[in-house]
């Protein structure tokens, strides 16, 4: 029975990747210490194969036993987390990898990174691939973010290089799906809240800035496909079907049959302009890419959102 360590696993990312691998015969250890994750997203868990650890990975880790593979998620994510708690995600960028990678290191553990597209910053290469090594502010707002992540990738290719540990990096490109929060800050929750709630929709900037949205579960599967792989280097995972913010905002009043309108705010500073994963090395290397519809996926996360919000069907 394979035994994972899943860092940030009450996350939205991480809880779904505690469910898919326990599904699949893991027993999973569940770290997270809720600066942003949520007992709810786990609590539906039964499983005798799930062990939750409560702990903040910027300290020492200790883990008993053996484990075969671990999933480096805890972050935050959101603009509005990593603009509220610079510090904090700037320290588990790096302290927190460090001590992952050390029992990585110990227990000759497979070791996946969860970094971001942000490592692109606001892209001067569209669509962007792996090879683009990115345009970052490192000293603007988002930089925390940004630099926690490039910082992460570079010390988990060291302990690659010099410890010979397996590595991989995911760069999650913008995903979606049931378990995020509905004051997540980004497009989609801020969109779904507001239609729901019978509130405008704000859009940042004129609403041309565009992004690719992943479901959840597409993504998952690709980041599985990845751990399981013998690549080392950085793959995106995303979805590579580009929208501008205008049209998603479009789309989920349509999805909400809402007659609510459109009220444009200021671009945040360093917001990036376009986002849009080159995916040519998953296909590739993965034989993956995403296959859930974005009414399909939509649907799911506005249900998922009426549960949250105690909205029923008039």
């Amino acid at each position: 029975m394979p035994r994972t360590l899943i860092t940030g696993g009450a996350g939205f990312l991480g809880s779904h990747l505690c469910d898919y691998l326990l599904e699949r015969g893991h027993e999973v250890l569940c770290m997270d210490n809720f600066i942003t994750g949520s007992r709810g997203n786990i609590e539906h868990i039964k499983s005798d194969r799930f062990q939750l650890i409560e702990h903040n990975v910027t300290q020492y880790i200790q883990v008993d036993g053996p484990l075969d593979y671990i999933l480096h998620f805890a972050s935050p994510a959101s603009p509005i987390d990593y603009l509220e708690f610079p510090i904090q995600t700037l320290k588990v960028g790096s302290l927190g990898t460090h001590n992952a990678l050390g029992l990585a290191k110990e227990k000759r553990a497979k070791f996946l990174l969860a970094s971001t597209s942000e490592v692109y910053g606001d892209p001067l290469v569209h669509p962007q691939e792996e090879a683009y090594w990115g345009n970052v502010n490192p000293v603007g707002p988002r930089g925390v973010y940004d630099e926690a992540k490039r910082f992460a990738e570079a010390i988990t290719m060291a302990y690659h290089r010099v410890h010979s540990i397996d590595v991989k990096i995911v760069r999650i490109f913008n995903t979606y799906g049931p378990r995020m929060r509905t004051n997540d800050g980004r497009a989609i929750p801020n969109f779904l809240k507001q239609a729901l709630t019978g509130k405008d929709l704000t859009a940042y900037g004129d609403g041309t800035q565009t992004r690719s949205f992943c479901y959840v579960s597409d993504l998952v599967e690709g980041i599985s496909r990845l751990l399981m792989s013998n690549l080392n280097e950085p793959v995106n995972i995303g979805n590579p079907i580009e929208m501008t913010i205008q049209q998603m905002a479009e789309k989920i009043l349509q999805l909400c049959e809402t007659q609510n309108k459109i009220i444009y705010t200021p671009l945040p500073e360093d917001d990036p302009k376009v986002r849009q994963p080159n995916i040519s090395k998953a296909k590739k290397h993965l034989k993956w890419e995403p296959h859930v519809k974005l009414d399909d996926g939509l649907k799911a996360t506005m249900e998922y959102f009426k549960e949250q919000l105690n909205i029923s069907d008039r």
